[in-house]
């Protein structure tokens, strides 16, 4: 093996993109106008846009008989070329933006993304513990595909993964998977922490439930020696600019920030907020916050 750092792979984490979005999630939220000035970076960068079945050389197939509604050519995974300098984009949640004005400018843009859907805040019905928010609903899954976007889950309640007993993890991770393979009629393949929160025990859970992939956050580069159920994401605020989007496309940081390529070990400060979570889970239960 090569004792060079590995390449830098930009994987962007995107929540909402509107104007006027609800106060908890303002932070994660960019404008329609900047989120534009995003994908034009990425455009202008030389990169390759690929969906996170791509990056990880599991995508599904789509064939002409798939595109007119044949059944028996639905949903098969293969195994698939990464490019030498790919970049993902991947949303988290379902905000009600998505299926529309932001699928509509990756469309325009011939830019492919994976989505990751909490089906419980987007199930009319259902509930989970993501706070008030325009939202998606599970119907609209299909319009992503339709607009190129890849759809992955994003569990059912938005529960931090790992701080919850066995079973109650393995139902976040069936359930959300279960109820998007029945509304798109193939199998979901790839997942996304909520919060990026995740353990050995979560990832293994996720392997075990049938993901082929797993993204978190930890707001650095991913790279080809990742680890496929702890793929690291940048995180998008609305204070970032155009500019701090070239400079991760260059495998640089964002200004004002330190560039990270994982792998990399949990840091103890994360350990210690992870035991720290844990115990108040098991004493207030299941929360949003974290």
């Amino acid at each position: 093996m090569s004792n060079s750092p590995p390449a830098p792979i930009p994987v962007l984490l995107y929540h909402a993109v509107m104007d006027d979005p609800p106060a908890w999630i303002a932070e994660f939220t960019v404008t329609p106008r900047d989120f534009a000035a995003h994908l034009d970076a990425v455009l202008a960068s030389g990169r390759t846009p690929v969906t996170i079945g791509t990056l990880t050389g599991r995508a599904r197939a789509r064939t002409g008989a798939e595109a007119v509604g044949e059944a028996e050519a639905a949903g098969a995974a293969t195994e698939v070329p990464v490019p030498a300098r790919p970049v993902a984009l991947t949303f988290d949640d379902g905000f009600a933006d998505l299926p529309g004005p932001t699928a509509e400018a990756l469309a325009v843009r011939s830019l492919p993304a994976t989505a990751y859907l909490t089906t419980g805040a987007i199930t009319p019905g259902l509930t989970s513990l993501l706070p008030p928010a325009p939202m998606m609903t599970l119907a609209q899954a299909p319009e992503l595909e339709r607009y190129g976007m890849e759809v992955g889950a994003h569990t059912v309640t938005h529960a931090q993964l790992d701080t919850l007993r066995p079973a109650d993890l393995h139902r976040e991770l069936r359930d959300a998977k279960g109820a998007l393979e029945d509304t798109l009629g193939h199998e979901v393949a790839h997942l996304a922490y909520p919060h990026g929160y995740n353990s050995r025990a979560v990832r293994r859970a996720a392997a075990r439930a049938g993901y082929a992939s797993a993204v978190a956050v930890r707001h650095a580069h991913s790279s080809a020696r990742d680890e496929t159920y702890r793929i690291s994401r940048l995180i998008v605020r609305r204070t970032h600019t155009a500019a701090d989007v070239a400079s991760w496309m260059a495998g640089g940081p964002a200004d004002g920030e330190r560039a990270r390529t994982a792998p990399f070990p949990d840091s103890p400060r994360t350990l210690g907020w992870r035991l720290y979570r844990g115990a108040r889970a098991r004493i207030r239960g299941p929360e949003f916050a974290g």
